[in-house]
């Protein structure tokens, strides 16, 4: 098969497309023909040498996918070649084939795209293990979602919405923040103003949010704490601002009985993969149906143009996904 390589490691140049083996499918597995797969912030980590596959994965980027049931294995059922899926990967979703536990394909609505389907697992699937797996998250409950814009920030919106609970985000440009309040949030703040802190405060007549998921981690952490509701959670997504915390004070996380939570979706077990996926399905499906839910695409790319595709998402200038079409 085709797929996206790498030449090393290092910026999008090195990226190109060559010859790989075909994947190996098991007797549980389904091989699919990938039409479309997205872009997420691993692929640059990868594509730099950071963030390498986990132990058996496939060292191909791509973390999610959507296409075509070529062919079942022989202790699956309930699916048949030709059924449309997308899917959480661990890797290899630039690539013109990938095998996939049955148990972990979502089936597409009938009126989505190839490109719709490619842009919810990744984000959808974060959103939602964040959100109601370690956030806790209730009806009637506040959460401040920072990248708002972002892939995940969009999803996260919608499935608050969805949930019942209210949405304040934080993003870069007025632009990201109106395409944040079309998809549900409460309110915005951009973060080239300053201190997010204050706003938060002002947003929750001083009590704080419930729930914050947070991509950008030390430079953020301060201002995360001070924007907690008692009893509130931090679930740190990334460390965009740096890893490195100084001057932590514990007796306030005690006093007001914090929990901070790190995670991490692509290294968790393919049992809790499946899980996650089957509780989002039941959750999520009918909404995608029906429209309640809907995948945000910011641009579509030829896979050809992966190299432009990752230099864009380098520029921060997206609104939701970054998609590429898998092509002959």
């Amino acid at each position: 098969m085709k797929a996206v390589l790498m030449n090393g490691f290092g910026d999008s140049d090195v990226l190109y497309i060559g010859e790989h083996p075909d994947p190996i499918m098991g007797e549980q597995d389904l091989l699919v023909r990938v039409r479309a797969t997205a872009l997420n912030r691993a692929d640059l980590l990868q594509r730099r040498g950071l963030y390498p596959p986990p132990p058996g994965a496939s060292e191909i980027l791509g973390l999610e996918m959507a296409g075509e049931v070529v062919s079942v294995g022989a202790a699956v059922t309930g699916w048949k070649p030709g059924d449309r899926v997308c899917a959480l990967l661990p890797g290899g979703g630039y690539a013109e084939l990938v095998s996939i536990p049955a148990d972990m394909a979502i089936r597409l609505p009938d009126s989505f795209s190839f490109e719709q389907g490619a842009a919810i697992p990744e984000v959808f699937l974060t959103a939602y293990l964040n959100l109601f797996w370690l956030g806790g998250l209730q009806p009637g409950q506040k959460v401040l979602v920072h990248a708002g814009a972002s892939g995940v920030g969009t999803a996260a919106i919608q499935l608050i919405r969805e949930a019942g609970a209210v949405s304040i985000v934080t993003a870069g440009a007025p632009e990201k923040l109106q395409r944040c309040f079309e998809l549900g949030a409460a309110a915005g703040w951009n973060y080239k103003e300053g201190s997010f802190a204050p706003w938060v405060k002002e947003q929750t007549d001083g009590k704080g949010v419930n729930i914050i998921l947070d991509f950008v981690g030390a430079s953020y952490f301060a201002d995360n704490l001070a924007s907690l509701a008692v009893d509130g959670r931090l679930v740190i997504i990334g460390t965009m601002g740096g890893s490195n915390v100084n001057d932590l004070n514990l007796g306030y996380i005690l006093a007001r009985r914090l929990q901070i939570i790190g995670t991490a979706l692509r290294s968790r077990s393919v049992q809790d993969k499946i899980r996650l996926t089957k509780e989002f399905s039941d959750f999520a499906w009918q909404r995608f149906a029906d429209g309640r839910l809907q995948p945000i695409i910011d641009s579509v790319y030829d896979w050809k143009d992966a190299a432009k595709a990752h230099a864009y998402m380098e520029s921060n200038a997206n609104v939701g996904k970054i998609i590429l079409r898998v092509t002959d």
